[in-house]
């Protein structure tokens, strides 16, 4: 059985209404999705919401349209605005981003395409276990101007030649924990934008993918900066980055502070530990000026494993803004069972205990 939603539909899922009332109390409410396939166009839940306890419980797999012009021009498939108390359980996302990034990796004029699940515009005490998210036009899932999210168990699958999927994307929001997600995608498996604060990261399983990501940052003048970012226990097969932070080379009132990499095991990853901060993926039109993002107080602790390269750790730094207190502490990485090397511009800090590669800080 197919529902079909049209484009741009709007959907308050729990409107105001008084029969819900016990006594001064809301009953909590429930949307289902049964077993099934389910066609469904652009949709936005906005609130405000009287009611503070919403499940959304999906047994089934909600389609996106397969022509990408339906939601391509869109940028969000499926958006939450200004919601507080919605909880999504199970289910399967699939945003058939197939054509649209054949159309992209033809170099064609084609739509930037859509996120798939959108967490945005103040929405607070939000809760996500157990979602697939599969083959988005662009970010599976994204998490903006939002206080207390919590993903846990997310699956997040597509090629890893699908251009500018990452998994989940984090942006001025605070107090968010992701727990356990098994990301495989073609850009970064996790993404940290300007305004962030107080995030916490756990247990990931990333690969294929472009690794964890603080960045890229310092593309405005005066942009929020990123702090307080813990990421522990994760695993990295064959991506390209482990744990990178990337500025444009561009003037910037922007920062990244106090943030701890610990407990993570590369294999084959490119770059297993990497500070860029003169970052232009297209090698063209870039400034060419020092970025003007200050990092400092960044920590990476017990991180072994394997390089793809000869460069394991690769801190290039601003000239004009030194990266400062960066701590190296207990690292055993190799690269085809030789030691390799480390490269160090513009930057300070220590190393203590085994440091394998020969710190260069």
């Amino acid at each position: 059985m197919w529902l079909i939603l049209e484009p741009n539909q709007m959907v308050k899922p729990i409107p105001q209404n008084p029969s819900l009332l016990h006594g001064t109390k809301l009953v909590p409410s429930t949307i289902y999705v049964p077993h099934g396939k389910f066609l469904l166009g652009r949709v936005t839940f906005r609130g405000e919401c009287t009611n503070k306890d919403i499940s959304i419980i999906i047994d089934g797999t909600l389609v996106a349209p397969s022509d990408y012009h339906v939601i391509g021009e869109a940028s969000y498939w499926l958006t939450f605005e200004n919601v507080s108390g919605v909880k999504i359980h199970g289910g399967v996302l699939d945003g058939k981003g197939t054509s649209l990034w054949d159309c992209k990796n033809s170099g064609k004029s084609c739509p930037m395409g859509a996120a798939v699940n959108t967490w945005n515009f103040n929405s607070d005490n939000i809760i996500i276990t157990g979602l697939t998210s599969l083959n988005s036009q662009m970010f599976h899932i994204v998490i903006r101007e939002c206080r207390n999210v919590k993903v846990d168990g997310v699956k997040i699958i597509a090629p890893k030649n699908s251009p500018n999927t990452d998994g989940i994307h984090v942006q001025s929001s605070s107090d968010i924990t992701i727990l356990k997600p098994r990301i495989r995608t073609g850009d970064d498996c996790i993404s940290i934008g300007p305004s962030t604060r107080n995030l916490w990261i756990e247990h990931v399983e990333c690969g294929p993918g472009h690794g964890i990501s603080i960045g890229s940052l310092g593309w405005k003048l005066n942009e929020p900066g990123v702090k307080n970012v813990t990421v522990k226990s994760t695993t990295f097969t064959k991506t390209q980055n482990g744990f990178r932070i990337k500025s444009w080379g561009k003037p910037s009132n922007g920062f990244v502070r106090h943030v701890h990499f610990v407990h993570a095991t590369m294999i084959d990853v490119q770059n297993p530990i990497l500070i860029d901060q003169h970052y232009c993926p297209l090698y063209k039109g870039c400034s060419n000026e020092a970025s003007g993002i200050m990092i400092s107080d960044v920590l990476y602790k017990d991180i072994q494993g394997t390089s793809a390269t000869k460069v394991a750790v690769r801190f290039e730094c601003s000239s004009k803004q030194p990266c400062r207190r960066i701590k190296l502490e207990d690292l055993k990485l190799s690269y085809k069972n030789q030691v390799p090397k480390a490269l160090c511009n513009h930057v300070a800090g220590t190393a203590s205990g085994m440091v394998q590669p020969q710190s260069c800080l």
